[in-house]
């Protein structure tokens, strides 16, 4: 059973993975490289090596099976995967840091309503409400980004959810369980394989390196793994409303580091879209407290 200092360990583990994730903006933004394409490449492959590291650490010498094992689940989740972070990447050469953010951050809304319309799984009132306010959100959000022509990047950027939505859902329909760590390496390797035709020739040098670095293996290869540990003492509730902090510590490093504002529409979506996820997120763990059994 979860104990009291496991779930610390937890909300820490989840905290440094938002702090991970967070970090995209500022890196992106102080690239001189600007081929949208390339950065992906790059974030990917250096993610991909990373993971594998850490696969071959972990698993020594069952490292190909480990990969074989997660099946055609793990092929699935692991496409989808390349999707958000070739779209995340693209979104973010598109529009905002805060409009990308704020647009991925509606992913468990995404979740609930595939679930519904494809499993039949019950959807709580309280979490259809929640999603008019979210979509609200990014109406006012949508209706700003056309005036300023920043609705491509919006636009794009909703495929990030839409992709997560239908990963949870084909998961579950596949009844997989799929480990979490090999699946992100593949993600890595499908990725890598979707961007390089667009990113030839390859014209990353000097300090962008460290940037395209710090990129694969800190902010995403180090804030999946920290997630993944973290799931193992949170529950998936308390997972979610954590990633939140994604958003809201994103938005405010953009803008504090490297002076790129939000806009008036995109606080007032923002703000409506995180307290909608809060909000929802609260009131189902306080609907069912009590002591959960964790996987080991």
């Amino acid at each position: 059973m979860r104990s009291a200092a496991s779930h610390r360990l937890g909300i820490f583990l989840m905290i440094g993975a938002t702090v991970c994730w967070a970090s995209a903006g500022v890196l992106v933004r102080t690239l001189t490289l600007k081929d949208a394409w390339e950065i992906t490449f790059w974030r990917s492959f250096f993610m991909a090596l990373f993971l594998l590291g850490v696969i071959a650490v972990q698993y020594r010498g069952e490292v190909w099976s480990r990969i074989v094992a997660t099946g055609r689940a793990g092929l699935v989740s692991g496409m989808l995967w390349a999707i958000m972070y070739v779209c995340f990447i693209v979104a973010l050469s598109l529009t905002t840091v805060a409009n990308t953010l704020i647009v991925c951050s509606i992913s468990p809304f995404m979740s609930a309503l595939f679930g519904r319309l494809f499993l039949q799984e019950h959807v709580p009132g309280r979490t259809w409400a929640a999603m008019g306010v979210a979509v609200t959100g990014i109406v006012l959000m949508f209706v700003e980004g056309v005036g300023s022509e920043g609705w491509s990047g919006i636009l794009l950027a909703l495929v990030i959810p839409v992709a997560f939505g239908m990963n949870v859902v084909l998961n579950r329909r596949m009844h997989a369980t799929v480990d979490m760590v090999p699946t992100v390496f593949i993600s890595g390797v499908f990725s890598c394989a979707m961007t390089l035709p667009f990113a030839l020739p390859l014209e990353a040098a000097g300090s962008d390196f460290a940037n395209l670095v710090t990129l694969g293996v800190v902010q995403l290869g180090l804030g999946c793994l920290l997630m993944v540990v973290a799931s193992r003492h949170l529950r998936a509730a308390e997972v979610g409303l954590l990633a939140e902090l994604e958003t809201v510590l994103g938005v405010a490093s953009t803008w504090a580091l490297v002076g790129e504002a939000p806009s008036r529409m995109a606080l007032i979506g923002g703000i409506a879209v995180i307290v909608a996820l809060a909000a929802d997120t609260l009131f189902g763990l306080t609907r069912s407290r009590g002591s959960v059994a964790v996987t080991p």
